[in-house]
């Protein structure tokens, strides 16, 4: 995502690099959207995977709709629609399948059932390998999981959001369906880099709560506590948050959303790194969860995500 626009611009070049980099040192998943730059991401994706594909897993998120100017215009979960937005995915693509297909998020206004069955056709027509879903609740997926199997969730997750351990991320593992976290780094926070708000034209993190004047401050203090915990493993903030989110289990595969070759070999020596079960105690001390300051996202999407509807599977 961050290489189509989403923390400003990007160095198409650099990012091509990157994902080569990536797969030359085993990396075997990319994600993408069809929405990231407006089917930017997808091309780019293209160019560099000339003669890599079969080295890849490719998982696209669709049914976010954009308009010219960028602006989101909803969610769009049809079954007519789940067929068309694959249709455009696999030209940009340069592809003859998706391996993991899934909506960026539940269109309240059609049931899963409807748009899982959908996807559950084009596995059957072999455009798809599996099915997946995005920011869902766990008895959404569990509906789902009745229709098709599901085989990864993709959801927000890190040492400062926690939100899906109480009840999505044990729900997932009683029906063997796997995590794919995002936002690993809370959006740069993570990394120590962050000092102040964004200020690039287009940069998301304008729109989300933890970056406002108000609540940066604090979560700023919590990044440095967390910072000075890193020096003592001998690691830098990156590689130590995405050990904890490593050491959660093995049915977690975070994604690491780096635009540059030099963070993305930095990020991998996040590998190396065990920690014991009294390290973990530590790090969740340092950033207790429920310490962050400001919500996910904004008011409306935090309304309208169904991951944040607290209804039982």
């Amino acid at each position: 995502m961050g290489m189509s626009g989403a923390y400003g611009p990007s160095d198409d070049r650099e990012s091509i690099a990157t994902i080569h980099a990536a797969i030359d040192a085993g990396i075997t998943y990319l994600d993408t959207g069809d929405f990231y730059g407006m089917g930017h991401n997808e091309l780019l994706l293209r160019d560099a995977l000339k003669g890599r594909r079969d080295k890849v897993l490719i998982g696209v998120k669709f049914g976010a709709q954009r308009g010219p100017d960028g602006a989101f215009g909803g969610y769009d979960g049809r079954p007519q629609a789940v067929k068309s937005f694959l249709a455009y995915s696999l030209t940009r693509l340069g592809t003859d399948h998706v391996d993991l297909y899934q909506p960026a998020r539940v269109d309240p206004k059609v049931p899963i059932e409807d748009t899982v069955g959908a996807i559950g056709d084009l596995i059957k027509a072999g455009y798809v390998r599996h099915v997946g879903l995005s920011e869902a609740n766990a008895a959404t997926v569990a509906r789902a999981h009745k229709v098709h199997p599901v085989a990864a969730l993709q959801i927000e997750y890190s040492v400062m959001a926690r939100g899906i351990e109480n009840e999505i991320l044990p729900a997932m593992r009683k029906l063997g369906v796997g995590i794919v976290p995002y936002g690993v780094l809370c959006r740069g926070l993570l990394t120590g880099a962050v000092t102040a708000r964004p200020s690039a034209p287009g940069d998301s993190r304008l729109r989300q709560p933890r970056f406002d004047p108000e609540n940066l401050p604090r979560n700023l203090a919590l990044v440095e506590k967390f910072a000075a915990l890193a020096r003592e493993f001998g690691a830098t903030p990156s590689q130590l948050a995405l050990a904890w989110v490593l050491a959660r289990g093995g049915d977690i595969v975070p994604l690491l959303g780096t635009r540059q070759r030099a963070k993305l070999a930095e990020g991998l020596k996040a590998l190396d790194i065990a920690l014991t079960p009294a390290d973990l105690r530590r790090i969740e001390e340092t950033v207790p969860a429920g310490a962050v300051a400001g919500a996910r996202y904004g008011a409306h999407e935090m309304q309208v995500l169904d991951s944040e509807q607290r209804v039982s599977a």
